[in-house]
């Protein structure tokens, strides 16, 4: 047995990239990229990438080098996730919802060597490098426009230009070929929803094994219409950027996710297949009720594999009665995306929608590119017992783990312990063994010396008729230490009176505050931090009884409106 080695017939490493040349094979003639007029076929988009990876070679760029992109989801986003590493190079895909001083500091902390631009981000982009500048970064990243290819607007900033750069390239140079499927193929930065961003590395290896884990376990066959809601910059599309090629799909790219261009596309294009967070859904329900006539009940279902933050059970029920049927994930940025999915079990289609909405809450079980996942305590490393009530923090160890952080040893010694990568998610394991996140271990409310997650009262508010949308944080206490506050569409009395009905007592806001819109970021996450910064500020209406045990606090913020309700913003607290 040991002396058969490897060889060129029998080992080639693994990479995304390579379901690209295969859907030149294979699907030539069909369709791979729609973007308004803009049509190309799969042997039309292998020889773009061809040509743009030999215009990165003649500019100089090598392997290991970080090319940026900043741009919303255009075909040329879609293309460099292959031209790129093409050219042995690191994509590194921009928030295109970040400042300029977040874009510069992502530039300079990854050593971008070549930053393309969409016109539409030109200004931005051009902050962000006076920026650097001044802040004497040795080494500025050489400039390419990438102007709209379907109505170009001559916007500039540098002599570079995208479509330029592909139309004078070589197709036929010669490419380096992967020598190592450990080889980073992209750099992303987290959302920074708790801590500053972290650039996580991924392998071509990991990225292989988890865009083919997550089509198989999607289901998704052959010749997928998909429609691109999801931020291509979001953990790279959560590996579909790749997996369509794979599929021989089609990519249907749309510059925003507004209702009206969402519905547009499904009906136009048969779109089967789409992914995106669950405030997506919310989104999706405001334009079927804007009388525009682009939202309505679906003619075909369209599938969704949502995740990016826990979705309330009431909202899935709701979305998916317009003809959207969706299966949740959980990931993040260091598992490559999804980590987890809540496989879908035929039993289950017995029951009625708000329990088999409910059960499509959970997270569920590891990808399939995962060796393993759990809940374990954090201090001990046991893993919590399967009665979905002990919460532990959730941890995965497999191949779609990322490499690591880069630059941030102190980063990666806190996050991989004892042969697993530590989550900073808390959760619970159900009987039947599916996983149910419970909270960031950062947002778990210590009350009276209770730990309260702040999604279980989410799900309570959530269920009031008023409330589209809602997030909990922690608020002091004279007495109990954190008190949740919470902000909602109505009344402080309503609110109290419907929790008092369906949650333990201790749990209940204590104030309520009429507040604007939820904050959230790139990546439509409630941003927690500036929540709870908030409610700091904040004191309970009632007045506080002196406990006579235990001492702590909550707080709890919700926003949005359902159809038919009155305008209005709150903010209430509550006791946890």
């Amino acid at each position: 047995m040991d002396q058969l080695p490897k060889r060129p017939a029998n080992y080639v490493p693994l990479s995304p990239v390579g379901f690209l040349p295969r859907a030149n094979a294979v699907y030539g003639d069909r369709a791979s990229v729609i973007y308004g007029r803009v049509r190309f076929t799969w042997r039309q988009t292998y020889h773009r990438c061809r040509r743009l990876a030999s215009a990165l070679l003649s500019l100089g760029v090598r392997r290991g080098d970080v090319v940026s992109v900043l741009a919303p989801n255009v075909p040329a986003m879609y293309e460099m996730h292959f031209a790129v590493p093409m050219a042995g190079a690191v994509l590194n895909t921009i928030n295109t919802r970040l400042d300029a001083g977040a874009v510069a500091t992502i530039l300079r902390h990854s050593g971008a060597k070549l930053f393309f631009v969409d016109y539409d981000y030109v200004r931005l982009a051009s902050d962000a490098l006076r920026l650097l500048a001044a802040d004497g970064t040795p080494a500025v990243p050489l400039v390419a426009v990438i102007d709209d290819i379907d109505s170009p607007t001559g916007a500039r900033l540098g002599e570079l230009e995208y479509e330029a750069l592909v139309a004078h390239a070589d197709p036929d140079a010669d490419l380096p070929p992967l020598e190592d499927e450990w080889d980073a193929v992209t750099l992303n930065y987290t959302s920074g929803t708790t801590s500053a961003p972290k650039g996580v590395v991924y392998s071509h290896r990991g990225a292989y094994l988890s865009t083919t884990s997550l089509l198989l376990q999607w289901g998704v066959t052959t010749e997928p219409v998909y429609l691109w809601t999801l931020p291509m910059f979001h953990c790279n599309g959560w590996t579909f950027t790749w997996g369509m090629a794979a599929r021989g799909g089609v990519n249907v790219c749309i510059r925003d996710a507004r209702p009206a261009d969402i519905y547009r596309a499904i009906a136009r294009h048969r779109v089967t297949h789409m992914c995106c967070a669950p405030v997506v859904f919310s989104i999706l329900l405001e334009g079927q009720g804007a009388g525009d006539g682009a939202a309505r009940q679906l003619e075909a279902p369209v599938h969704v594999l949502t995740g990016g933050a826990p979705p309330p059970a009431a909202l899935l029920e709701r979305v998916e009665r317009i003809g959207f049927k969706v299966t949740h994930a959980y990931g993040l940025t260091e598992a490559t995306g999804p980590a987890l999915a809540c496989e879908w079990r035929g039993q289950w289609d017995r029951l009625p929608l708000p329990e088999r909405a409910r059960l499509k809450a959970r997270q569920g079980v590891s990808v399939l590119s995962l060796a393993d996942a759990d809940v374990k305590n954090a201090e001990t490393m046991v893993s919590v017992p399967r009665d979905g009530k002990t919460v532990g923090e959730i941890v995965l160890r497999g191949s779609s783990v990322m490499k690591g952080y880069l630059n941030n040893p102190e980063a990666n010694e806190n996050a991989f312990r004892g042969g697993w990568f530590l989550t900073g998610d808390v959760g619970v394991v159900h009987q039947d063994g599916y996983i149910e996140i419970k909270d960031r271990s950062k947002d778990v409310i210590i009350s009276g010396g209770e730990n309260i997650c702040s999604k279980e009262v989410e799900e309570v508010l959530f269920r009031h008729p008023a409330v589209a949308d809602a997030a909990v944080v922690a608020m002091p206490h004279p007495y109990w230490g954190e008190t949740p506050n919470s902000a909602a569409e109505l009344s402080e009395d309503d609110v109290l009176a419907f929790c008092r009905k369906r949650m333990a007592r201790f749990m209940v806001p204590k104030k309520v505050q009429v507040v604007g819109a939820l904050p959230r970021n790139a990546l439509g996450k409630v941003e927690k931090v500036k929540l709870r910064e908030a409610a700091r500020k904040l004191a309970p209406t009632v007045p506080a009884q002196k406990p006579k045990g235990k001492t702590t606090t909550s707080s709890t913020t919700v926003g949005g409106r359902r159809e038919d309700q009155p305008v209005a913003h709150v903010m209430a607290v509550s006791r946890l």
